[in-house]
This record gives structure tokens, C-alpha cells and sequence, in this order.
């Protein structure tokens, strides 16, 4: 196991200074760690106390390379032969941190909730708790005591590059199609997410979504299995006051932290009691305006049709906003949903991928933007006489054809639709 004095004795290279990078730095700093190099492709002026002269050689010369989850080995090609060197800051953590016990949530939809929900479960019962990785602090940044729990959302980009992961708890919600231009394949993007339990002991648990039980048995990963089971946790929904954890959207997510809970020996009051202050996540299915009978949700994260589906059962008579930049292969299953839905306005610069798959299915418009799109469902609403209506950006894709972010596109939508509400409404 790592300590501090033996980190001190490694060579490394931290490559990307995006905020896990950054946090690799103040990390160092703090320890006195000196024996590092950074390199950024694009911020070629930082640090050039820290700037290797000879990249190629430094990549030789170091022990370990600290890669930036965003950095895909699929585009830079040249770092595939480095890759038995390549760790991440999760992997720092791991190495370092003997006594805290840690919880690793991966998934491909659900993640950050769930992390949010577990987190607010074992502060709300007196625990010990931080929480990091994907969902916004990174984890070196976080202050770990003795005996805190620290919950990790972990994206299948810092998984893949991932080495030292040793969760005392794994959670794998679900896996469907999504970062496949990024991972080249659904194998290799299915491998990244079980890496969670590839190292943990018989004394660990791991939480697995049953449509992976026989996968998990077939690797014969030494975890404690788990199979959350939604029926246990829909025997006590009915307790819970909490609307939005009561929504289907949020079953298996639930499903999952009611398990969790049972292993560390939570009552059943205490966790309903805990669930009944819970506050979701923004962007993710947030009910954050009604007037007049209209409902305004944003769902701005779902960057994926199975991530949007889930939204759509949730809702009814539902003006839709679709569209942004694609998943690669990603597929509009309609035939469940499209009763709920009144009519779908496209925006974003990639109308025609949209287009072939809702086309003679559903009523649409291609409105380009946030801004012409609420104006045209205000209109389009004037002309309804449904009595209950829904406005939902739910896009089905990533953001960043007219957004830096999916944060900033939710925003900009609640932004709009609280101005024209006002005008309008």
C-alpha cells in the first residue's frame, strides 16, 4: 500500500489539467510531492517550472502517468503503449486512504442520483460522509477522516483508466449504449464500469443489477453479491412522502440505497425518514415551475433516448424538447411513450438524425433553439383544450453543439421559461 513517504519516492506525470488534474496538483503541493511533470495539449503556458521539455521522454522516464478522465486513449493513440503507467486521481485516492470505507456508484443513467440519495442517507443518520468524483468535488479535494464514508460517482472515463479501485461497497446500476465514440465499443465500455469489483474481497459488498449476475459470477470477482430487488423497496414506498423518489424515474435508484441500507443495518424508519428530506439533483427530471396548469421540467442531463424515455412515462400531455448532439447508435423507441407525448420540437445542429426516427410517429417542429421553441409551445398551448399540460426538456443528447455544458442548457431553459411565464402565461 502507498503511504505518503513512498509516493514521494515515484516519478509522475499529471496529463490534463482539467479539475481532477488541478486536484492532483494541490494534492502533491500539500504533501510535498515534488517529482512531477504536467502537460496540457491546450494549456502549453502553465507551470513551466513543471513543463517537461521532451514529452516522449517523460512518458518514458515516469513511473505512473495521472491521465484526466476525458482523455481517450482511442484519440491519443500514442499514449496506448503507456498504458500499464496510466493511473487517475481515483487511484491516488485508493493508494493512499487505509481506513475510510468508501462507496462506488457507476451506472450509465442514475449515478449522480443515487449518490446524492446514499450521501444525504448517511448524513441524515449520523455518519461520517463525503462526497466526490464525477458528481463535482474531485476526490482529492474532499476531507477524509477516520471511519468516513466516502461516496464516488465514478464515469466509465475514470474507470477506464483506473487501476487501484477497491470499493468496500460497488454499485453497478445499469448499463445501456452511450460514450461509444469515446470507449470504441460497448465491450470496452461495459468492462470499464466492472471494474469496480474487480479487486474487492470476500469481506465487500457489490450491488449489481440483476441483468449482470451471471456476468459478475462468470468473472468470479470475490465480492459479496447483492442483487437489489425493487419489490423489497416498493413494500415501503408507500411511506415515503418524498413525490419525486416516488417517481418511477427513480425506482431503481431507490432500489439500490434501500439495499444499501439494509447492509449497514439502517432501520426501516430511519431511512424513511431520511428519504422524506431528500432534494433531487437540477437538471435531472426537476419540477421547477407550474402555472396555470402548466407543468415546466427540466431534464436537461438525459444526453441519451434511454435516459429521456424514463422522463416521458413519467409525464403527460407533454410538449417535448428534443435534440442536440447524438449518442453514437443511440435509438427513439416510441411505441410505449408517444401517447404521452402532444407534440415534439426539435432544436440543435443535428435535426435530421432526430427527424428519421420521429418522423410519421409523432407531431413535431424544428424550432432550432431554446428561445423559438417556448415560444412556439406557448403558442401551441393557447390553441390546446387539454386541461393539464407538461413543457419538458428532456433532448435525448449531449449539449455541446449549442451549450458548453448540459448545466448551462437546463439553465438557459429555466431562465426562458420563467421569463415568458411571466409574459405569457
Amino acid at each position: 500500500m502507498f503511504s505518503n513517504s513512498n509516493l514521494k519516492k515515484q516519478s509522475f506525470l499529471i496529463y490534463g489539467l482539467g479539475s481532477s488534474g488541478r486536484s492532483v496538483v494541490k494534492f502533491f503541493k500539500k504533501r510535498k510531492i515534488n517529482n512531477y511533470k504536467i502537460w496540457d495539449d491546450k494549456k502549453k503556458n502553465l507551470m513551466k517550472n513543471k513543463r517537461p521539455q521532451n514529452l516522449k521522454k517523460t512518458l518514458n522516464n515516469v513511473n505512473y502517468i495521472i491521465l484526466s478522465p476525458g482523455i481517450s486513449l482511442k484519440k491519443k493513440k500514442f499514449l496506448f503503449r503507456f498504458k500499464d503507467k496510466i493511473i487517475t486521481d481515483l487511484d491516488i485516492f485508493y493508494l493512499i486512504n487505509k481506513n475510510c470505507k468508501s462507496i462506488v456508484v457507476t451506472g450509465t443513467n442514475g449515478k449522480s442520483t443515487t449518490s446524492k440519495i446514499i450521501s444525504h442517507l448517511l448524513k441524515k443518520n449520523n455518519f461520517d460522509v463525503s462526497l466526490g468524483g464525477n458528481i463535482g468535488t474531485p476526490i482529492l479535494d474532499l476531507k477524509i477522516k477516520k471511519n468516513t464514508y466516502t461516496v464516488i460517482e465514478a464515469s466509465s472515463f475514470q474507470l477506464s483508466h483506473s487501476k487501484f479501485i477497491k470499493p468496500d461497497y460497488a454499485i453497478l446500476l445499469n448499463i445501456t449504449n452511450d460514450h461509444l465514440d469515446w470507449h470504441g465499443s460497448m465491450l470496452s465500455y461495459r468492462n470499464s464500469k466492472l471494474k469496480i469489483f474487480k479487486l474487492q474481497e470476500k469481506n465487500q459488498f457489490s450491488l449489481v443489477n440483476k441483468k449482470f449476475k451471471k456476468t459478475f459470477r462468470k468473472k468470479n470477482y470475490k465480492g459479496k453479491l447483492i442483487i437489489p430487488i425493487e419489490k423489497k423497496f416498493k413494500r415501503i414506498q408507500h411511506k415515503i412522502k418524498n413525490y419525486y423518489l416516488k417517481l418511477s424515474i427513480n425506482d431503481e435508484n431507490m432500489s439500490f440505497a434501500y439495499a444499501f441500507s439494509q447492509l449497514i443495518k439502517l432501520s426501516e424508519k430511519n431511512f424513511i425518514t431520511a428519504m422524506n428530506s431528500f432534494v433531487g439533483l437540477p437538471h435531472r427530471y426537476e419540477v421547477f415551475l407550474k402555472k396555470k396548469n402548466i407543468t415546466f421540467v427540466n431534464d436537461s442531463k438525459a444526453t441519451s433516448f434511454e435516459s429521456s424515455k424514463f422522463a416521458l412515462l413519467n409525464s403527460k400531455n407533454v410538449y417535448w424538447i428534443l435534440g442536440g448532439l447524438p449518442k453514437k447508435n443511440d435509438k427513439i423507441f416510441l411505441s410505449k411513450i408517444k401517447k404521452n407525448i402532444i407534440k415534439c420540437y426539435l432544436v440543435g445542429e443535428n435535426n435530421n438524425f432526430f427527424l428519421k426516427q420521429i418522423k410519421n410517429k409523432i407531431n413535431y417542429s424544428i424550432t432550432v433553439n431554446l428561445d423559438k421553441t417556448l415560444i412556439q409551445i406557448l403558442k401551441d398551448i393557447k390553441l390546446s383544450k387539454i386541461k393539464y399540460k407538461t413543457i419538458l426538456l428532456s433532448p435525448a443528447a449531449a449539449s455541446y453543439d449549442q451549450f458548453e455544458s448540459f448545466e448551462k442548457r437546463g439553465n438557459k431553459f429555466k431562465k426562458l421559461s420563467k421569463s415568458y411565464a411571466r409574459k405569457f402565461i
